[in-house]
């Protein structure tokens, strides 16, 4: 079985290193390929039901249509097809501005290829939305430097008592935006890779999110963590 994969990439250079980088795994068919998001969306129209993708690999800044703009029209035209930002730019902006515009996940292109297959897999086959460890990195990073008023750590209380969130929970959740997998998030907290998944899918329930990625940005915004 193969997942279906469209590249949406301004440059020629980028859009064939990518497939290349991508082709290396028998489970991916590149069954679209886009110059922006204009591109992407009329090609969309065309395209026979078989090849429709189940992916589709999105950068930010293109003429014409840009991915974030991309992302949201797509995520609604194409609820089926999961959107994953692949980008140079790992500023925070540009990260919040995606994952609200509907992005499952976000990689940045200098991911080995092996990486990428590998998140890409796990996103196919458990639902975990990809996200490069070091986009994690830098969100967690980014918090730390925000210093909490009173009453921002009174309104976070609220939000945490709101989302109902248990210990084990709210340990989950850390380990869930620094990137980790199911399978690795069992292994730190000494639990089966199930019962890690169905941690994951009531915190997706509580927070009222259907993605790593949106998870994500939720506990930040919030203060969750």
């Amino acid at each position: 079985m193969h997942i279906n994969i469209a590249i949406i990439d301004d440059k020629l250079s980028n859009r064939n290193i990518i497939r290349d980088k991508l082709l290396r795994n028998p489970n991916f068919k590149i069954t679209l390929i886009a110059e922006d998001g204009k591109d992407f969306l009329e090609k969309m129209k065309a395209i026979p039901a078989i090849d429709i993708p189940q992916v589709a690999l999105m950068d930010l800044e293109m003429p014409k249509m840009d991915g974030v703009d991309a992302i949201a029209a797509g995520s609604s035209l194409y609820p089926s097809i999961k959107f994953v930002v692949l980008t140079i730019f790992d500023d925070e902006e540009k990260i919040f501005k995606a994952i609200k515009a509907g992005a499952y996940g976000y990689l940045l292109k200098d991911e080995s290829a092996e990486n990428i297959a590998e998140m890409l897999w796990q996103m196919h086959e458990n639902g975990a939305g990809p996200i490069s460890p070091g986009i994690a990195h830098k969100i967690l990073k980014i918090k730390k430097k925000n210093e909490l008023t009173i009453k921002k750590a009174k309104a976070n209380t609220i939000e945490k008592n709101f989302f109902d969130l248990s210990q084990r929970e709210m340990e989950i959740l850390q380990l869930l935006v620094q990137g980790l997998f199911y399978k690795e998030i069992g292994q730190k907290l000494n639990i089966s890779t199930n019962t890690a998944k169905k941690h994951v899918v009531n915190i997706y329930q509580k927070l009222h999110v259907n993605s790593r990625a949106q998870a994500l940005h939720l506990a930040y915004e919030k203060g969750l963590l």
